[in-house]
């Protein structure tokens, strides 16, 4: 009977809740009780951040030897399987091989010139010195034409295994994928506040992983949804949409997608967690306050569970800078009137406590001024802390060594490249904020890379012809006449 009565009560509770009205930012709000911070492990670089580490050592972190050996095998298992009927003379690829290769994708990504062939013109207004010195054309087009992930013959396997459960829509990348995963979790901590957000990696290759978003910058790619660090832009971990699964999910998709990014087993807890409207609910936003986890995010108003059709309403009339807001326990829903109406919820801020921004406002008489009006705090700590992904998206950018290629995997293979290389640009600006020392700039970091994964010094010479020797003879012989014939110096 007591249990019967405190349901009771719980329920007449979210019964008058329900009718609240809303309340404006003259209503003093509390603040919610939010979850200590309490990471797995401390926040930052996962390596001794004493030691030195040039841009290669940090690189293949992500590329590890065992990584790089298995991409080798399998690259010439692939070469030889499709050198039947080809014009091209393939020879089985060795680790270094594999990084001159990556050194000139990186290359590409800094020099930009409108085909690959450019590269090894000679005696051209588009001549570059670099690519001839470190493979041949032709070495470098048959490599980026057999690389291959995974083993062929297991492909053909998994093939066979098409509309069944058992189907991996992911297998000629999984070896990598999952190396470069866990490398991203290995090496880096994140700080407290973390986004969550969708990229889009760009492709039409027909495959059934490939999707369509008319909002998007890029409309066609794989879409693949990212935590990063809010802060650095530090991709920590990722998943690959491949499509609607057989098994029908309970919560739908967005909470799926949170819940699998998010792990307490890794991170810890006391994390607050951003997010947009695809991924934002109610329901979703309880269940990480349950795992010690905050959250805030936009919100859309149909989603099950969010406030509608209550007193006090913002309207298009509503004052600019105007405040509306509802808490239901931990959770706390706001609307502000920008130039539009806004929505956001969290449960880690309270509605308002006072901050303002600053707006172009105009006068009756037509003149322009600054005006600061009320903000509500989740929104301004929401315009702080989204634009992890973002940021990584934009370092990506900078330098990105996507090429047009007919096959999925090899541009996903491109795209694990990119995150490689800045998340280890990150790492170096990380030790070198924590050393104290002036750190490089992202363009002078992958210059230092290409150069050492090349095996070539910044003037273009190749490092192994740089090396200082004193010719020695290999004939004793003492008559000028006979030396000729007798041995030669080198």
């Amino acid at each position: 009977k007591r249990g019967t009565s405190i349901d009771s009560c719980d329920i007449r509770r979210s019964v008058k809740s329900t009718c609240d009205p809303w309340k404006t930012e003259e209503d003093p709000d509390s603040v919610p009780g939010v979850s200590r911070f309490q990471p797995r492990r401390t926040p930052g670089v996962q390596i001794n951040n004493l030691s030195s580490y040039s841009p290669k050592d940090l690189f293949l972190l992500y590329f590890a030897t065992d990584t790089v050996k298995t991409i080798c095998l399998n690259t010439n298992k692939n070469a030889a399987k499709n050198i039947l009927g080809k014009k091209y003379k393939w020879n089985n690829i060795e680790m270094e091989d594999l990084y001159n290769f990556f050194g000139l994708l990186i290359y590409m990504s800094l020099v930009s010139l409108p085909s690959i062939q450019d590269y090894w013109k000679q005696n051209s207004i588009l001549s570059v010195p670099i690519p001839h010195k470190v493979m041949s054309r032709d070495r470098f087009r048959t490599i980026f034409w057999n690389i291959h992930l995974s083993d062929p013959e297991e492909d053909e396997q998994n093939d066979k295994t098409k509309g069944t459960p058992g189907h991996d829509k992911l297998f000629r990348i999984r070896p990598l994928y999952d190396d470069i995963l866990c490398a991203c979790k290995a090496y880096f901590h994140p700080r407290r506040e973390l986004s969550v957000d969708e990229r889009m990696v760009g492709t039409k290759a027909k495959t059934g992983i490939t999707q369509y978003l008319k909002d998007k910058p890029t409309k066609w790619g794989v879409k693949i949804f990212v935590l990063a660090e809010s802060a650095s832009g530090y991709t920590i971990a990722f998943n690959i949409y491949t499509g609607k699964t057989q098994t029908q999910s309970v919560h739908g998709l967005a909470y799926d997608v949170v819940k699998d990014l998010v792990q307490t087993s890794f991170l810890g807890t006391g994390y607050h967690i951003y997010m947009d409207n695809f991924y934002s609910s109610p329901k979703l936003f309880m269940d990480l306050a349950r795992m010690k986890f905050g959250a805030c995010g936009t919100y859309r108003e149909n989603r099950k569970g969010c406030p509608r059709g209550r007193g006090n309403a913002l309207t298009k009339k509503s004052k600019r800078g105007s405040v509306r807001w509802i808490r239901e326990g931990p959770l706390v829903f706001v609307k502000w009137m920008d130039t539009r109406e806004v929505s956001v919820c969290s449960t880690i801020h309270p509605a308002f406590s006072g901050e303002t921004v600053d707006r172009r406002v105009k006068a009756a008489d037509g003149s322009w001024s600054v005006r600061k009006i009320p903000c509500p705090t989740p929104i301004v700590a929401y315009n702080k802390n989204m634009g992890g992904v973002d940021l990584s998206d934009q370092l990506i950018q900078y330098y990105s060594t996507k090429r047009k290629t007919s096959r999925w995997y090899r541009t996903l293979l491109l795209h694990f490249l990119d995150i490689a290389t800045t998340n280890a640009f990150i790492l170096h600006r990380e030790i070198s904020s924590t050393k104290q020392e002036q750190a490089m700039t992202h363009k002078d970091f992958m210059v230092e890379l290409m150069c050492q994964l090349c095996g070539m010094s910044k003037e273009g010479i190749s490092q192994s012809r740089r090396a200082d020797h004193v010719p020695v003879a290999i004939s004793t012989v003492t008559d000028s006449a006979q030396k000729g014939s007798k041995g030669c110096y080198f």
